[in-house]
């Protein structure tokens, strides 16, 4: 983008330390250690903030909630807990960035907020099979996520939909819990390393349909997962299969387009982030959480990252100022 489309666009004329794209663990996170080290960060949270955690029911995996508590409460426990200390949040979209130059350009609609650093946590997204059904009984026995989700089927019967690794991976790590896994593929052979499936084939609780999709998502009137309609692509046969769950474990898509020609990305589009850090290969950009994880996926992981990016620009900010480390506002031990 040039100087002449930056002046074309209406400016807010504060130019902040710290502007956060993205609400969700990591957004949060990082925006409560903003905070407290008197950054007055913004973060523009998106219409859909709260992340993948907003179609989540119960989360018993999140250290401090002994009980367990609703994805979306989480949330909501989150965002209350940046707002206290001061963070300022804007509840709509991004539209453009432009880091080619300093002080950083982030436009919602025709306004431009304007920031020294930029900390990118707009996550990803779990590919969906697109299915009405699937949306009407996400949180009710349709998952995404069988590490946050097995242990809510033991002794019962579940689905696993897809054909890659992750799919292999879900179906040996429900098998922990669930008496039966099937796991129902479009195609004849697999995408997933041979090892993972000759280690899925291995194991007696899993079964296998293949040459095989979802047409249906079937559920009880007060909404529970009973089963699935599924349709042969060969014959066109289509019958039902009983379980308790369904887990769809056909890929995630990084919310990155937005940043594409402007931040490294690796071939499936999540932000590059150099060693252990979350500096980008741009000076004072900073990426957090699921965008530029596609190994771990878990809210407490992005929470963790969202707190490195928070002190990686806290630091980064203080060397431009000439500070310090031993001046800095967060401490070192909290």
């Amino acid at each position: 983008m040039n100087s002449a489309d930056r002046k074309d666009s209406v400016s807010t004329t504060d130019v902040r330390e710290l502007i956060v794209i993205g609400g969700g663990p990591a957004g949060y996170t990082a925006a409560l250690y903003a905070a407290r080290a008197n950054l007055n960060p913004l973060v523009i949270e998106g219409f859909a903030w709260g992340g993948q955690l907003m179609i989540t029911s119960d989360v018993e995996n999140y250290p401090g909630y002994p009980t367990g508590i609703l994805g979306p409460e989480m949330m909501q426990d989150f965002r209350k807990q940046a707002e206290r200390f001061g963070t300022e949040f804007i509840t709509d979209d991004v539209t453009k960035v432009d880091f080619s130059e300093r002080p950083f350009g982030v436009w919602v609609g025709e306004t431009e907020y304007r920031a020294e650093s930029i900390i990118v946590a707009t996550g990803a997204n779990a590919r969906q099979l697109g299915l009405e059904t699937e949306k009407t009984l996400q949180g009710r026995g349709v998952s995404y996520c069988a590490v946050c989700d097995a242990a809510f089927f033991k002794e019962r019967e579940v689905i696993v939909v897809g054909g890659g690794d992750s799919a292999m991976e879900e179906a040996n790590f429900l098998a922990k819990f669930a008496t039966r896994v099937t796991v129902i593929h479009r195609r004849e052979s697999f995408r997933a390393s041979p090892i993972m499936v000759d280690r899925a084939q291995g194991n007696e609780r899993i079964q296998f349909v293949l040459d095989s999709v979802v047409e249906e998502v079937l559920g009880t009137d007060d909404g529970r997962v009973t089963g699935v309609l599924v349709r042969n692509l060969k014959t066109g046969e289509e019958t039902e299969i009983a379980a308790d769950g369904l887990f769809v474990a056909i890929g995630h898509d990084p919310n990155t387009a937005l940043f594409r020609g402007q931040i490294d990305m690796d071939e499936a589009g999540y932000i590059v982030t150099r060693g252990k850090t979350t500096e980008t290969n741009i000076e004072g950009v900073f990426a957090a959480g699921d965008v530029q994880d596609h190994v771990y996926r878990q809210a407490v992981t992005a929470a963790g990252s969202g707190t490195m990016a928070a002190l990686d620009a806290e630091r980064w900010l203080a060397a431009q100022h000439g500070q310090p480390e031993a001046a800095l506002a967060t401490p070192r031990n909290w």
